[in-house]
Formats: C-alpha cells, sequence, structure tokens
C-alpha cells in the first residue's frame, strides 16, 4: 500500500505522511489510505498501547520496516499524543 510514498521518498529523498493510528491492535498494519481535503491520510493499526509512547515507538519501528529505513529516518512531526500524526521519513 505503500508503494506510492515509497516511490516519492526515493526519488525526493523524504517523504510526509498523515497518519491516523489504531493503538492496541493485535498487528501494526495498514487499515487504509484515505483521500480528503487536506490529502492522503494513512490509518494504520499499532500493536502497542497507547501509553508511555509505546504506541509512537511501535509506529517508527512498523514504518521504518516497510520503507526499508533505520528508524532515526521515522520522526513524527506533530500529534505525538494524538492519534492523526504528521511523519516525515528520510532515506539517508
Amino acid at each position: 500500500m505503500f508503494e506510492k510514498f515509497k516511490k516519492i521518498l526515493y526519488e525526493k529523498g523524504e517523504v510526509y505522511l498523515r497518519v491516523k493510528v489504531r493503538p492496541g491492535s493485535a498487528l501494526s498494519l495498514v487499515r487504509e489510505i484515505m483521500d480528503s481535503e487536506e490529502g492522503e491520510t494513512v490509518k494504520v493499526d499499532i500493536a502497542a498501547p497507547p501509553e508511555k509512547g509505546r504506541a509512537n515507538v511501535e509506529l517508527i519501528r512498523y514504518l521504518a520496516q516497510e520503507f526499508d529505513v533505520k528508524r532515526e529516518s521515522v520522526i513524527i512531526l506533530s500529534g505525538k499524543a494524538e492519534k492523526l500524526k504528521l511523519v516525515k521519513i528520510i532515506n539517508k
């Protein structure tokens, strides 16, 4: 599901994702990509509880794995304590 975003990452060296997380799921996976007036939002189930930053750590791990980058290359720019987040991924 991330093919479009991976292409942008490899062409431009970075990509920004609007991510809506659903913590506490059995598995970390992309649920869907929604179109809206603000752009595309990626809905992601996260296999970690929303406490003490665990869901954010799992989101970073999951996105790093999916985009084949180091965890340090995945940065949550906004929404660290919210379900809706802006994430930047850098191709280092």
